[in-house]
């Protein structure tokens, strides 16, 4: 019989109720869950019944110290993940944390210190790069003699739509006012440390759809075709909220572009094109979690022209994420997504906003 993984949830919203703890629940041949974590006591004691755990805190701390849990999922606010992924790699647990893993260079360098002194594995959830039809477009862009080019979309509508729409999440209003106080004093102070002082609230919120969004999008292009030599122009508008940029490589150029608006839609995706053949990764909402991550391939062949979507499983990434995080935690597999790899989004980001900030003639569309 396989050893189970005890886990500790830390952060009981949105995304711990439509995907961790479900997945978690239904992957009980591997996992435990032991014990819940949330500042809403409210939502704590819900969340506690629903899934029968009866060691609840609402001091993350805590929960770190509990002497039979073998690992933690930081799923709290990103101002928090870097001192809970600290505590809990201080009591030997093996620590699987959101994007952003943290905001900053000097947390992403705090974390991989402690990680090193005690000896535990810690793994940011970047479960697009799970996805199967992506995990088979790379091996297909390896197979690639030349690229011409790479675009790289992520235009999304509100991802509370969705989940109203399909999901039922359980929210209270009952944590202490100073920590809403708190949490917003982190933001800023972390942000200022990543971009300046000086930074404008429009860069600063750019950087903060950069950390959150964009991470998933820049992250997966770095897998996929590498890690640019540079930011060549990079600009962004309506308040931040949107951000194109374009990207040098050896031999190619690749866009960017991202942003949020209010149309009911997800349009991810990743495409690469060489001179005969063309790959585009595409996503739909994690939110709604066997919606399939396809591949969609053209190719030339003898002038004939042939076009064919692949769909590899219905398996969502986030299962096979956390498929791979057991054997992160019980063979001492080294993760992809190690805080390593998220330090090069975090060296990316700060090249955008670099740039932006170098740019001419500053975006004055509202």
């Amino acid at each position: 019989m396989s050893k189970k993984v005890r886990v500790g949830v830390i952060g009981l919203g949105e995304v711990a109720q439509i995907i961790h703890l479900p997945i978690l629940a239904s992957l009980s041949d591997r996992y435990e869950i032991t014990a819940l974590c949330d500042i809403s006591p409210q939502l704590l004691k819900v969340i506690g019944e629903k899934y029968r755990v009866t060691n609840l805190y609402t001091d993350a701390k805590q929960l770190t110290r509990q002497q039979d849990i073998d690992a933690v999922f930081v799923l709290n606010s990103d101002e928090y993940h870097t001192e809970c992924v600290i505590s809990a790699i201080q009591h030997k647990k093996h620590v699987l944390v959101e994007k952003p893993m943290c905001l900053t260079k000097s947390e992403a360098d705090e974390i991989i210190r402690a990680r090193d002194e005690h000896g535990v594995q810690v793994m940011v959830g970047y479960m697009r790069r799970f996805a199967p039809a992506f995990t088979e477009a790379v091996e297909e862009v390896k197979k690639l003699k030349k690229i011409n080019y790479a675009r790289i979309r992520d235009i999304i509508g509100p991802n509370s739509t969705f989940i109203e729409q399909s999901s039922h999440v359980y929210r209270f209003n009952d944590f202490p006012e100073e920590a809403i106080i708190d949490k917003a004093n982190r933001a800023k102070r972390m942000v200022q440390e990543a971009i300046g002082e000086d930074a404008t609230q429009e860069l600063q919120s750019a950087y903060r759809l950069l950390c959150g969004l964009s991470s998933h999008d820049l992250s997966a292009m770095r897998e996929l075709i590498g890690v640019p030599n540079k930011v060549v122009s990079a600009h962004q508008w309506n308040g931040g909220r949107f951000i194109s940029a374009i990207f040098e490589y050896d031999d190619f150029y690749a866009t960017f572009e991202t942003g949020v608006d209010h149309i009911i839609r997800f349009d991810a995706h990743l495409e690469v094109f060489s001179p005969t053949k063309q790959l585009r990764v595409q996503y739909n909402s994690p939110y709604i979690r066997h919606l399939p991550t396809t591949l969609n391939v053209g190719e030339s062949v003898n002038n004939n022209y042939h076009e064919q979507t692949l769909r590899p499983t219905f398996k969502d990434p986030y299962t096979v994420e956390l498929e791979y995080f057991y054997d992160v935690a019980t063979k001492g597999l080294t993760p992809k997504t190690s805080p390593e790899d998220y330090k090069e989004d975090l060296n990316l980001f700060s090249q955008i906003i670099d740039v932006i900030k170098q740019s001419n003639v500053p975006a004055k569309i509202n």
